[in-house]
């Protein structure tokens, strides 16, 4: 269960990174709004992590989250904010993901 809470908190730290990233190209009300989805997000995604550390072993999940939120972020930057796609971060980014699923597997929960 803590696996999938982890997955979870991990995918909104994807969810306050797109908020920054609107953020940064509004203005007024609408852009405090997308300040409050990061706030909300955030907190979201810390309180998950904290929740499934209290299982899992700290310096995996901590990564496992961060690899979490690191792939999806850089995919949400190439599919919604127009960044490039070259061979070398497709390449990385199946490296990290490779790293990910690996610390998942050899961890003993």
């Amino acid at each position: 269960m803590n696996w999938i809470l982890l997955i979870i908190g991990g995918l909104f730290e994807v969810a306050f990174t797109y908020c920054i990233g609107r953020a940064k190209d509004a203005e007024g009300t609408e852009m405090y709004l997308w300040y409050l989805g990061f706030l909300i997000s955030v907190s979201i995604s810390m309180g998950l992590l904290i929740k499934a550390t209290a299982t899992l072993p700290l310096g995996t999940a901590y990564a496992v989250w961060t690899g979490i939120g690191a792939v999806g972020t850089v995919l949400m930057g190439i599919f919604f904010f127009k960044e490039p796609a070259d061979f070398w971060r497709i390449f990385f980014i199946l490296t990290l993901i490779g790293s990910i699923v690996g610390l998942k597997a050899v961890s003993s929960h």
